[in-house]
């Protein structure tokens, strides 16, 4: 029976990626739903479950605001092993025995992640050199050189161990590759290391306990609508302005509008009209001798841009440039 095609929607799917698939592939099923304005906010990798963030619609313009908040993994390691990937998924580049460590001095090395503030990016990763993915070269054999990436380690524990095999929560900095803290673990310990099962459990706001199974999802499409969170929940610590329908007007021509409230200089706001419909993501700054609200992004149709004077192209009677 042919899946139904619903209309473009618009706001955040937490997904519960579940293990093989990638996040491209996750993305694509959704898709195929209907969905042709589709992104996401942090790939896992395929090995990887949990908070897979799918943006639709409009949402994909808060992709960026979206991805900025921390990550939280439950992981597990396995002692005496390094591969090319840095997980047990990849070829097997080295062994040594790890007999020799105890369950302190493995505790201690987990919790030591704390202290590092930059970390190696894997061969097998997305990053890009020269304008290739290192994992496209590394499969080529291309060697590239070694990039590194700051980090922050928020919270780092063991959660339980039965070694060689260590399950370990670490709190993280966007960005962060679980498979590098794995991989320099290993370097530190002696004996390697390779990361054999990963969960994220939040990215954000988002948690897991309110994830959605692909399965679930494309077993029955006509329950997408109800599982997705609007714009303004997904930006809850956003301050919403409601705005009347002549200052929406204005806002949707990209009028750089007075402040009106007690918001201070770089605070960001969502920008909505008075029927509860979000026209932009905003932020104040100062101008002409006071605050104004200045667009970040217009939602629903970009703004048109503004003179310095703060009328829009539109009033000039001039063809508007569409912001990116």
């Amino acid at each position: 029976m042919p899946k139904p095609v619903l209309s473009q929607l618009h706001g955040v799917l937490v997904l519960d990626k579940p293990a093989g698939p990638t996040s491209a592939r996750c993305l694509g099923a959704i898709k195929r739903l209907g969905q042709k304005k589709i992104g996401h906010a942090g790939t896992l990798d395929p090995m990887a479950t949990g908070v897979l963030l799918v943006l639709l619609g409009e949402a994909t313009k808060i992709a960026s605001h979206v991805m900025s908040g921390e990550k939280t993994y439950l992981g597990t390691l396995r002692l005496g092993q390094t591969t090319d990937t840095y997980d047990s998924q990849g070829t097997v580049t080295s062994e040594a025995p790890w007999d020799g460590l105890t369950p302190e001095a493995v505790a201690a090395a987990v919790t030591g992640w704390r202290a590092l503030t930059s970390q190696e990016v894997p061969p097998y990763s997305a990053a890009k050199h020269q304008g290739k993915p290192l994992y496209a070269l590394a499969r080529r054999g291309i060697a590239a050189p070694v990039k590194e990436k700051a980090i922050t380690i928020f919270d780092a524990q063991v959660v339980s161990m039965d070694l060689p095999s260590v399950t370990f929560r670490v709190r993280v900095s966007p960005g962060a590759y679980v498979r590098s803290l794995v991989h320099s673990l290993g370097k530190r310990v002696g004996c390697g290391a390779v990361l054999t099962a990963l969960t994220r459990e939040a990215s954000g706001p988002f948690s897991i306990e309110g994830a959605h199974g692909l399965d679930a999802i494309l077993a029955a499409p006509e329950t997408l609508p109800e599982r997705i969170v609007p714009l303004e929940a997904a930006l809850a610590d956003w301050p919403l302005v409601t705005l009347d329908a002549a200052a929406a007007v204005l806002v949707s021509q990209g009028v750089r509008l007075p402040v009106t409230g007690a918001y201070a200089p770089g605070t960001r706001a969502l920008l909505a009209s008075d029927t509860g419909r979000p026209l932009a993501l905003a932020t104040v700054e100062a101008a002409d001798g006071g605050l104004r609200w200045v667009i970040m992004r217009g939602l629903f149709g970009d703004p048109q841009p503004t003179r310095r004077d703060g009328t829009s192209a539109a009033a000039r009677g001039n063809t508007p440039k569409h912001g990116g």
